[in-house]
Order: C-alpha cells, then sequence, then structure tokens
C-alpha cells in the first residue's frame, strides 16, 4: 500500500472565504497525512476506528473518496469524536475550542493493528496526538514499535494540542521522547521543539536516536531539514494568507510520496538529492493548500509554486 497511517481523529471546522463560512474537513493529521499521499498518487491506508455519528461516517466517506483505504472500518457507538472550532481574529490569527462527546478514547487497541496490515507498507507514520488517548496511544506506539521491528520507514509528526493532553506538558513531551527510538522520518514545526529538548535537542536527535530525516517547519518562514550532516532549507512561497491548517499534513504528505515513489525501502537507499527533491514537492502541496484572503482563485498556481521553489534552492 505504501503508507500506513495510525492513530486518533480530529475533526475541524475551518473558516471558508467568507465571514461565517465554515467548511468542513476530514481531520486528524494521520488521516490527513494518508489523504495527502494518496492525491498524490501513492497507496495509503488509515488505521483508526471511527465513531457511529454523522463525524465518523463524515471521516469514513472523505477517505474512500480520496482513494485511502480504511483498515478498519467499523464504527463504535463509544467512540470520542473530537471537534475543532476554529475561529480567526481579524489580524488573521486562528484560535481553537474543542468539543468532545462523552467517553474514555477512540478504542483503537493494539489488537487492532494487526501484522497484516504491515504487509504492503513500506511507511508506517503515526502523529503524537495520538498518544494522549489510552489505548489509542498504546495501539499508535505499538505500531511504530512493530514497523521498526518488521524494517518499515517510521514516520512520526510532533503535532502538539494542549487540549488533548490536558494541558500537561511533561506527559506529552514523555511520551515523544518514549517513541523517538523507533522514529526514521521526524517532522515538527518551531513551537513543538520544546517537547524534544529545544534546539538543542533538535540538533542532538540523529546521533541520540538515530533518525534520519528531521524536518522542522517554520510556520511562514518555511522548513530546515537535517540529513546525513547536512542541512536544506526550504522558503514558504510567498501568499497572503488567513489560514494554513492542513498545509502541514499536505507538505508531510507529499513529501512522503516522493520517498515512496523512488522505491525507498530503507534510510540506507535515501540521498541528499532525494531529500531536496521531497522537500521541493512538499513545499508546493503544502503551499498550494493555503488559502488566501479572497477568491480561491487567488492561490498561486502549480507553476508558480514550482518556480518560486527552484529560484530559491539554486
Amino acid at each position: 500500500m505504501g503508507l500506513m497511517s495510525v492513530g486518533e481523529m480530529v475533526i475541524d471546522f475551518l473558516p471558508g472565504d467568507g465571514a461565517g463560512v465554515y467548511i468542513r474537513k476530514a481531520g486528524g493529521a494521520p488521516a490527513n497525512v494518508a489523504i495527502a499521499v494518496s492525491r498524490q498518487g501513492g497507496k495509503a491506508a488509515f488505521c483508526g476506528m471511527m465513531g457511529n455519528d454523522d463525524f465518523g461516517r463524515f471521516l469514513l466517506s472523505t477517505l474512500r473518496e480520496n482513494g485511502v483505504r480504511p483498515l478498519i472500518e467499523a464504527l463504535t457507538e463509544e467512540a470520542v469524536t473530537t471537534m475543532a472550532f476554529v475561529t480567526l481574529s481579524e489580524g488573521g490569527e486562528r484560535s481553537f475550542t474543542f468539543a468532545r462527546k462523552p467517553g474514555a478514547d477512540m478504542l483503537l487497541t493494539r489488537e487492532h493493528v494487526r501484522d497484516a496490515f504491515f504487509e504492503d507498507a513500506t511507511i508506517v507514520h503515526a502523529g503524537s496526538c495520538s498518544l494522549s488517548k489510552g489505548t489509542a496511544a498504546d495501539a499508535t506506539a505499538y505500531a511504530m514499535r512493530r514497523g521498526r521491528a518488521l524494517g518499515k520507514l517510521v514516520s512520526f509528526d510532533v503535532n502538539y494540542r494542549p487540549l488533548l493532553w490536558d494541558g500537561d506538558d511533561d506527559r506529552a513531551a514523555q511520551a515523544v521522547r518514549d517513541v523517538l527510538p523507533y522514529v526514521d522520518l521526524l517532522k515538527v514545526s518551531e513551537d513543538e521543539l520544546f517537547l524534544i529538548g529545544g534546539r538543542e535537542g533538535l540538533a542532538a536527535l540523529a546521533e541520540r536516536h538515530g533518525i534520519g530525516v528531521v524536518v522542522c517547519t517554520l510556520g511562514g518562514e518555511g522548513a530546515v531539514c537535517r540529513f546525513s550532516g547536512r542541512e536544506f532549507r526550504v522558503p514558504a512561497v510567498p501568499a497572503d494568507c488567513v489560514d494554513t491548517t492542513g498545509a502541514g499534513d499536505a507538505f508531510w504528505g507529499a513529501f512522503l510520496a516522493c520517498l515512496m515513489r523512488s522505491g525507498v525501502t530503507a534510510m540506507a537507499h535515501i540521498t541528499p538529492e532525494l531529500i531536496a527533491r521531497a522537500l521541493r514537492m512538499g513545499a508546493v502541496s503544502g503551499s498550494l493548500c493555503v488559502r488566501r484572503k479572497g477568491a480561491i482563485e487567488s492561490l498561486p498556481t502549480l507553476d508558480e509554486v514550482t518556480n518560486y521553489i527552484g529560484e530559491c534552492m539554486a
């Protein structure tokens, strides 16, 4: 299948182009990354339980419509659906209000993550929010450990939401530290660096945990990647944007899709040239996900983004 993405779901209601207009998208970084991989032409599957409600059914249909194979299609009455209501200030700052249905967690268990799921996977992907939820946390950590044991590339997105951890930063940081030894490809944003020991911790990851590729997204400043003693920088494409939710998932999905298309099955197959190509592809995809003020037509075209990235990395 190429990618097996494991974890919890968050359903986002995102601001549309007009005041008071909201668009609905499938939520949760693992689900979004799987969708992004599929849209880039890669094979992807999502392993997670879905609630038997409007949001669970919406997520399931969205995965299918985008060519993602749901590995667990059962809808459960006991599952919790987490919703994020996103609002914007006049200055473009985002704020989140979360609401959760009563219950304990998504009920994804270690028993759900069967070895048969790994057979066609090249890359196993998970996100840190999935480590906050009891049985889902156990299943997610198990999938990463098992993926490493079976020789798969393990991708991890440090995607921190304080409310999902009840504001317990220490617990979140410990959960991340516990899975880092199984990670090959790490994505972390600048405001999440504290979970891995800040900039000093970021610089030491490759040596301490054997992580081969570390990509740090820098918001409007683009991204920086450390691999094999080299550093690559990808600039952000200029955009008068009011919201970039989903751009990070699109970036990472395109990055992983490029690695899979190149026939990568182990860190030994990754070269600096391949990393640079994957970063460019991710930057293009992530930039196209950005919504600007006004009409959707104001988005940069694919050619405009590709040319801009090419000029900056020449």
